[in-house]
């Protein structure tokens, strides 16, 4: 808000009371802010705002993860060593079995390319070479078997779902969709926390209003019982109308102390909202002027209808119950799948040897063995399943069908806040204009009143009276103001449009300009 000048008396009347009272921090220690300042804090620093921006961000890894998907992969698996012994029965036709020891000592790995085709199918292209030694003990003779060997194999796969969706992108959709409705959820929280931030502003300045109001009173029943005390020693006033002067300065007191605590809690309140430090001093700067808005309801209507997160939302909820009624159907689809193979592999035949001259001698093999190789065309054929793939289907359907009837619904609902709203707009601006006119007239009344007890027309009962009107008409003129710039406040939040300046909130990408 346009507000950066001295604060009005009552504002430094009222920050000598809370130094005096407090005795913690100078003025220089304070920080001054306008509801401005407060929500830009706010969407920076609050509780609510990180929370919400962690949530969003974990929503956009979400939607990374899935379009990472269609990327290729590269996985290196290593065994460093395999290695095992163990007892093997060997059964014989004409005799006992025989138990012979086996061992084996493999090391190795294989490096796995594979690329993910834009059709949903995959692209593999793998190496597996690795080196065993195997070992027998045969317990016939008490002998022992060994042989080293070095296997070298390559090899292509492919494999291609048909007859179904590509479940690749529609996984990826549905990802969108999620991280879209976490952006709408976003921004309508920041504009939520623009609201909620705006009403305890005004709220922490009512309750400094307040402790002014307490401070006021405070010093007018003092003033009053000064007088009172001298038209008791000149023999002008009873003394029971100056005791009750006294008592009306004792509770006063009370009240004023009793309000500084409330400001404090509410002060406390309004720093953890924000998100600062609870020791941080803070004052209030603000302009109660009232400046009236012209508001059309039918561009209000379409704004809102057009903008709303809410329909936006909803919007992206349809799309992933589509997305549920795709799946459902094919539980029970007629389904195929490609898939083909090309291996080249290689074993040495030297039985012994380095690693180097196994390796040269498997690759010799590679050249004399013919390939592997192989493809399959497989097809699943739903035939009969009691039901149970159609309920899924319907039940699919029905859920899509209530989200949809939500949506109409919504759409009623918005219209109707709309002109909630705009008569609360009215109704507020209207119930300001008279606060104000009874303001002015409080405040020439409690002048009057105060010059009557002075020249004793009436008693300190009598002004105390007043003076408890004054205050109530104040704290009322403040209760429709803040009313009032709440009822603006959330038309700009229910309709996505600024009445004030004209500006929609849609077309900037800074929801901190919401305020």
């Amino acid at each position: 808000m346009p507000f950066r000048n001295l604060l009005r008396n009552s504002s430094l009347l009222l920050t000598l009371g809370l130094v005096f009272i407090s005795g913690k921090m100078s003025a220089q220690d304070t920080l001054y802010l306008t509801c401005s300042d407060a929500i830009e804090i706010a969407l920076g620093k609050s509780y609510s705002a990180l929370s919400f921006e962690t949530d969003k961000q974990a929503m956009q890894y979400y939607f990374s993860y899935y379009k990472a998907m269609f990327k290729p992969r590269l996985d290196l698996n290593l065994n460093t060593p395999i290695w095992a012994e163990s007892v093997t029965e060997i059964e014989q036709a004409n005799g006992l079995p025989v138990y012979n020891s086996n061992g084996s000592l493999q090391v190795g790995g294989n490096l796995n390319f594979t690329y993910v085709l834009p059709t949903g199918g995959n692209l593999s292209l793998a190496a597996n070479p690795f080196r065993r030694n195997f070992s027998t003990l045969i317990a016939s003779d008490n002998s022992t078997l060994k042989t080293d060997i070095f296997n070298s194999e390559f090899s292509l796969y492919f494999t291609q779902p048909i007859f179904t969706k590509n479940k690749l992108r529609e996984n990826l959709r549905e990802a969108e969709y999620n991280y879209q409705k976490s952006e709408h959820f976003y921004t309508r929280a920041q504009m939520d926390i623009v609201y909620d931030v705006t009403q305890e502003f005004y709220a922490l300045y009512r309750s400094k209003k307040q402790v002014e109001i307490a401070l006021e009173k405070l010093r007018n029943s003092e003033e009053s019982f000064r007088i009172a005390k001298l038209k008791s020693e000149g023999g002008r006033m009873a003394q029971g109308d100056v005791m009750s002067a006294e008592v009306s300065v004792a509770q006063n007191r009370a009240a004023y102390l009793k309000a500084i605590n409330q400001m404090q809690n509410d002060e406390d309140q309004f720093k953890q909202l924000i998100g600062l430090d609870l020791d941080h001093k803070v004052g209030i700067v603000t302009n109660l002027e009232y400046k009236p808005i012209l508001i059309d309801e039918q561009k209000a209507t379409s704004e809102a209808l057009e903008n709303r997160l809410e329909i936006k939302e909803t919007e992206m909820d349809i799309n992933l119950l589509k997305i549920e009624v795709d799946r459902a159907k094919r539980v029970r689809e007629f389904q195929g799948n490609i898939s083909a193979y090309y291996d080249l592999t290689g074993i040495s035949t030297l039985g012994a040897g380095t690693t180097a001259q196994l390796f040269r001698s498997s690759f010799d093999n590679i050249r004399n063995r013919p390939p592997n190789r192989g493809v399959a065309l497989t097809l699943s054929v739903p035939i009969y399943d009691w039901g149970r793939g159609s309920s899924k289907v319907k039940q699919a359907k029905f859920n899509l069908q209530s989200k949809e009837l939500a949506k109409e619904n919504l759409g009623v609902t918005i219209r109707r806040e709309v002109r909630e709203i705009i008569r609360s707009v009215n109704e507020s601006s209207q119930q300001l204009i008279i606060h104000q006119k009874n303001l002015d007239l409080a405040r020439q009344t409690y002048k009057i009143s105060q010059m009557r007890f002075e020249n004793g027309d009436i008693s300190n009962q009598d002004l105390t009276i007043e003076q408890e009107r004054l205050a109530t008409i104040q704290l009322d003129y403040l209760d429709a103001f803040i009313g009032y710039q709440l009822s603006v406040n959330n038309l700009k939040r229910k309709t996505m449009w600024d009445f004030e300046n004209n500006v929609s909130y849609v077309v900037k990408s800074d929801l901190k300009s919401l305020k």
